[in-house]
């Protein structure tokens, strides 16, 4: 779908074509801030699609909803399947994260996707006042996707600022997913990414940074669910 976005929304002409198609993730960090700042929930509700990047939230609408989401949607592997399951080349532009690990995705990213062409990578270590510099950039580079990694919420922040500034079709957040393409992150095996406990995994690697991240969300995320449940039975 967002592949086929992309050729028709460069087919139109510029003063036909729609502002871009916002992808945000959400995860039970994000149930737990949407209901915790008001802000961040503003800018969640302007998402064009909203996936579940985190098994939470799976389990969640089957736990609480009648309507199930069938699978966990992870932007880790969104930026390897975008590629693999649209036929046609796409053109890609990476921003955020550290420069070396940023270029180094780019550089894995296409060697391993023949229909993948990034055409623009930028770290995510810029002021605010170079935003309007950074996107003519990007508009210039004539990327399809714009893949934004500088975590919640600053780079759902980064896309409602620049949405009307970006001529790109498509503008996925991907949070730290250049650390997992590189490797510097590891993935959980798949048995805890099946169960759901890919956070476990996650936190017996980092239980510095995201000890008191989980200790906090993960309960009030749940509470969340449980709170706006609707009957199963419809």
């Amino acid at each position: 779908m967002l592949g086929a976005y992309c050729l028709k929304w460069r087919k139109a002409s510029e003063s036909e074509r729609p502002e871009p198609y916002l992808v945000f993730s959400s995860n039970g960090h994000a149930i737990s801030s949407y209901h915790s700042d008001s802000e961040f929930a503003a800018i969640m509700d302007e998402g064009s699609c909203i996936h579940a990047d985190g098994q939470s939230v799976v389990s969640f609408s089957r736990w609480f909803h009648a309507t199930h989401i069938p699978e966990r949607a992870a932007t880790t592997d969104m930026i390897h399947d975008l590629p693999e399951r649209f036929q046609q080349n796409l053109r890609h532009y990476l921003l955020g994260g550290k420069e070396e690990v940023v270029h180094e995705a780019a550089r894995i990213l296409g060697a391993q996707h023949e229909r993948m062409e990034v055409v623009g990578v930028r770290n995510g270590y810029f002021r605010s006042e170079d935003e309007d510099e950074l996107c003519e950039q990007i508009s210039a580079s004539g990327a399809d996707v714009l893949w934004v990694g500088m975590g919640k919420p600053a780079e759902q922040k980064f896309c409602l600022r620049n949405r009307n500034k970006l001529k790109v079709p498509v503008i996925i957040t991907c949070g730290g997913c250049y650390n997992y393409v590189t490797g510097h992150y590891p993935r959980a095996p798949m048995w805890m990414q099946n169960a759901g406990l890919e956070w476990v995994f996650r936190l017996m690697d980092d239980p510095k940074k995201l000890f008191w991240r989980y200790a906090l969300t993960n309960p009030h995320s749940v509470f969340c669910a449980w709170r706006y449940r609707k009957s199963r039975r419809g």
